[in-house]
């Protein structure tokens, strides 16, 4: 398996942020790394993770992600735990823990920046006040999931970005685009 520089960064990401957080099960860690890519998105045009995140009525979901909570690949296997639990029939919790220690070299010093503000942000909260943060108005899920009423469709990097940011950023984004495009 080809491991690239996001793959890198997701699987240190959810290391980071389970190590960092109370009570990061899947849905908190979700909204973490959705926070995580979408700041760095308004800062450089760019993710942190490369991941895409769906409007979900709980809020921002990465789908594949998700879906690999169900059959991890090996390399997730080796840095991260999860197990399944079910605390009610009709619930499932998936319990991540780290395997691997955390290695800061694989991040720019602006991606260290966001994954410690997030995480002292977040430090204490749980999956409902993760949830309730992303719902926000002013916040990307809102407009796809509320306003468009486009339920369970991709929520664009752009929507992160106001009208001043897009003159700066959009290039960026769509000359990053362009490269990644180069390497497929």
């Amino acid at each position: 398996m080809l491991i690239n520089r996001n793959r890198e960064k997701l699987l240190n990401a959810i290391v980071f942020f389970c190590k960092n957080t109370s009570s990061c099960y899947k849905t908190k860690l979700f909204k973490l790394l959705y926070f995580l890519d979408f700041e760095h998105y308004k800062e450089t045009g760019r993710s942190v993770t490369g991941l895409d995140y769906y409007a979900w009525p709980k809020g921002p979901v990465p789908a594949d992600l998700s879906a690999e909570l169900d059959d991890p690949q090996p390399d997730f296997q080796e840095k991260i735990d999860i197990e399944l639990v079910q605390p009610k029939p009709q619930r499932k919790m998936f319990i991540i823990e780290p395997k691997a220690q955390f290695d800061p070299t694989v991040f720019t010093k602006r991606e260290l920046r966001l994954l410690y503000d997030l995480s002292d942000r977040y430090a204490l909260s749980n999956a409902e006040e993760m949830v309730e943060a992303t719902h926000l108005p002013t916040l990307p899920w809102h407009k796809v999931y509320e306003e468009e009423g486009r339920k369970f469709s991709p929520i664009p990097y752009d929507y992160a970005l106001d009208e001043t940011e897009k003159e700066s950023i959009k290039p960026l984004a769509i000359e990053h685009q362009e490269m990644l495009s180069n390497y497929e």
